[in-house]
């Protein structure tokens, strides 16, 4: 596997997590108990910012390859 596609597959996993999370959102007014909704709630705001910063590490990995041709 090249860089590339290892790319074109991180993106790819990013975008099931994120959807994955969104997901959840509409599933958390059924569990009824507000403070188990409010830790999911933080706990899906980490995971959405952690997978925020692997797309953009990836990005700029990304971006300096393209700098560096040149």
């Amino acid at each position: 596997m090249d860089r590339a596609e290892a790319i074109t597959q991180i993106r790819a996993a990013c975008l099931q997590i994120a959807s994955g999370v969104t997901n959840i959102h509409p599933l958390l007014p059924a569990l009824a108990d507000e403070p188990t909704k409010a830790e999911i709630v933080k706990a899906l705001f980490e995971l959405t910012k952690n997978v925020e910063v692997v797309k953009k590490q990836v990005m700029r990995l990304e971006k300096r390859d393209d700098s560096s041709l040149t």
